[in-house]
């Protein structure tokens, strides 16, 4: 691999990060639903059902996208996801108080498509630049992007929502979106055949060499390690994603005196990010079951003590540390998924994988939603994860890598760089 061969890996990644930064506004829905809450006096059940069906499509719609990355190629999914997050956004901007249908069709299932194609066009293509053993590492710092977009877009919402009120917000973001995600997708390109990552041994000439089997996913849900992962990886998303969806009215209710809403969505937002990068590259050292470990009783740490966190210091601590735990699994999941099934068919097999991360969001929200709207307190709602997140951590004892199989097959001439 040359020099500039090498820089194109690098661009392809920060390509990636930079689509998901516009990709994440789902993680500044806590504001957006605070606003629907207050000014169009919708409950909170209510304002949780746009982020319910987002998050539900967007999983579904990682299949479908990632299925496609993997055979036409990265640039024109994501293409697709740019025009459709512009779309959606607008579409929601026609939305009333009396009624949510365009924001249901508009955010829930149009954005949340274009999450799908966008998230899974990403990190595959970044993955496949670089030596299995920077896997980690690669993949923390694409999905960074999306985890670290409500650093800006919290603040961006709260300051549009402030100005221009609901409908004018999502239309100004839909223009945004749709401008910059195509933008940044034509970067987007898989490595040429016969690639070889920099610090891995060149091939000089062709012949055949053992590789380990490139599992497709009829093989991949034969395997019983897929479901264990399936549910871990619910299990901590239910947990992350009820935090995110309901910060801003959990900071309201704990601490009514200051409005931190944007602030701790915005640190969760950089935890989140953080934590992403950081399991990235301990993952890569310490292994993956280990790291989900630490990662989930970690956060049911935090769950358990939440509810005492009733001062600015503590609230912000305690939204930064959240935000770490819940976005860790975003980086060490699929990276588990590449190293048990390889990464030729990465892109669906991780949409698959993906699935379950949809139902713990509409389920977490739709709890934590329901429990408020029922106690008026999210202190139960904090149990109810802290359990979750316990049986995530029991589960990995039970994951093991499933048996290789190594094949013979043909490898082209390459060169790498040195």
């Amino acid at each position: 691999m040359s020099e500039g061969s090498n820089a194109r890996g690098w661009v392809v990644t920060f390509s990636g990060t930079a689509i998901n930064l516009c990709l994440g506004i789902l993680y500044a829905w806590s504001v957006i639903g605070k606003a629907l809450t207050k000014e169009w006096g919708w409950s909170a059940t209510k304002a949780n059902i746009p982020y319910a069906v987002v998050c539900g499509v967007f999983a579904v719609t990682m299949v479908i996208g990632g299925r496609l990355q993997d055979k036409i190629g990265p640039r024109w999914v994501a293409t697709a996801g740019g025009i459709m997050a512009g779309v959606g956004m607008i579409m929601s901007s026609f939305a009333t108080k009396e009624s949510m249908i365009l924001m249901v069709i508009g955010f829930g299932i149009i954005a949340g498509t274009a999450m799908g194609f966008g998230y899974a066009a990403a990190t595959p293509p970044a993955v496949k630049w670089f030596p299995p053993y920077k896997k980690g590492q690669i993949t923390g710092l694409v999905v960074a992007g999306y985890g670290c977009a409500s650093v800006y877009l919290s603040p961006l919402t709260t300051k549009l929502l402030g100005s221009y009120g609901i409908e004018k917000t999502f239309m100004i973001l839909g223009i945004f979106f749709l401008v910059a995600i195509c933008l940044f997708a034509q970067n987007l390109k898989n490595p040429p055949a016969g690639y070889v990552p920099p610090g891995m041994p060149a091939v000089s000439s062709p012949k055949h060499q053992a590789a380990r089997h490139e599992y497709d996913w009829h093989e991949m849900v034969k395997t019983p390690q897929f479901y264990l992962l399936w549910l871990m990886f619910g299990f901590g998303s239910f947990a992350g994603l009820m935090m995110i969806s309901s910060m801003a009215k959990i900071a309201s209710q704990q601490l009514p005196s200051v409005n931190l809403g944007f602030i701790l969505v915005a640190l969760v937002a950089v935890g989140n990010a953080g934590g992403r990068i950081i399991a990235g590259f301990v993952s890569d050292k310490l292994g993956r079951m280990r790291t989900i470990v630490l990662i989930a009783l970690g956060q049911a740490v935090m769950m358990f003590l939440f509810k005492n966190f009733t001062t600015v210091p503590l609230l912000c601590a305690g939204s930064i540390l959240i935000g770490a735990c819940y976005g860790a699994n975003l980086a060490v999941f699929p990276s588990t998924t590449f190293d048990y099934y390889g990464t030729k068919n990465g892109g669906v097999n991780y949409g698959l994988v993906f699935t379950s991360w949809g139902v713990g969001g509409i389920f977490g929200g739709m709890v934590a939603g329901k429990i408020f709207d029922l106690t008026k307190s999210y202190n139960n709602a904090f149990l109810v994860a802290m359990v979750i997140c316990i049986l995530q951590a029991g589960l990995t004892f039970l994951c093991k890598p499933p048996q290789t199989i190594l094949v013979t097959k043909d490898i082209p001439v390459a060169k790498s760089a040195e």
